[in-house]
């Protein structure tokens, strides 16, 4: 129950940080991402502050062996650049471009009724679904 009312609070405030910040918006995302026209540098704050406070928190997690709520740390271990990674960081900044959403934010604009999240969030779903389809023929095949 405690473990549930913490992810329900989290997700709450993340949710409301991209409101906040404008990530929720993707007129706001595609100008910060149109550098060559009419550039909105001000996500770049917000990132930036994302980043420092990300690195504090995975500073202070790695030396940790259990979360605040009593769970085993469960960190990435992965530290190569592969194939898979950058085909992956390509799809991925490709569909934020051009849709102006990445996967958090675009559900927060689908819980605010965004009609283009819609259409995001069914073909990020059919992505994921063609994904685990392949991974699960790489493995078994």
């Amino acid at each position: 129950m405690r473990s549930s009312l913490v992810s329900l609070i989290s997700g709450l405030l993340f949710g409301a940080g991209l409101l906040l910040s404008g990530l929720a918006n993707p007129h706001k995302v595609l100008g910060f991402l149109d550098l060559a026209g009419s550039w909105d540098p001000s996500l770049a704050l917000v990132m930036g502050g994302a980043i420092l406070v990300g690195t504090g928190a995975f500073s202070v997690a790695r030396k940790q062996t259990r979360s605040l709520l009593g769970f085993a740390m469960k960190l990435p271990t992965a530290s190569s650049i592969d194939k898979r990674l950058i085909l992956g960081s390509i799809g991925f900044g490709a569909g934020w471009g051009l849709a102006g959403f990445c996967p958090g934010p675009a559900l927060v604009a689908l819980g605010a009724g965004e009609t283009k999240a819609v259409v995001f969030v069914v073909a990020m779903i059919a992505g994921m679904a063609v994904f685990e389809t392949l991974e699960r023929n790489r493995h078994t095949g």
